[in-house]
């Protein structure tokens, strides 16, 4: 599985952002694979975002993201997003996507499938 993440850019702060993680290979559905969304702030180790199970019905988030980011996917079109809301200043990182063959999971060590990373940058 090929992974590709776009969407990242320059925002002020309380902005909107929607990151998409598109994937090319194994089919998200076919394989069942769940998707993740990490990063890795300036001086920082990657950290876990948020998951979402394969189905779509199970998502799970880091505390300082939950009420802002929401992470959603697209099977048909083998997409996966995040959209972040209320950006602050310290979620400016490279944001990744990574996919695992099971449902959610917050290690990065459970992830098969790395993207590379987008970067995003809000500015205050």
């Amino acid at each position: 599985v090929q992974l590709q993440a776009s969407g990242g850019g320059l925002v002020q702060t309380g902005g909107s952002l929607r990151l998409s993680c598109a994937a090319s290979g194994r089919t998200f559905s076919n394989y069942a694979l769940g998707l993740g969304w990490f990063r890795r702030a300036p001086g920082k180790e990657r950290e876990f975002v948020a998951a979402i199970s394969w189905r779509g019905d199970s998502t799970d988030y880091t505390n300082s993201v939950k009420g802002r980011f929401t992470v959603s996917r697209d099977n048909a079109k083998n997409t996966a997003f995040l959209q972040m809301n209320s950006l602050e200043p310290e979620d400016t990182a490279v944001y990744f996507c990574a996919a695992r063959y099971g449902g959610v999971a917050f290690r990065q060590a459970d992830y098969t499938y790395w993207g590379q990373g987008t970067l995003v940058t809000v500015s205050s």
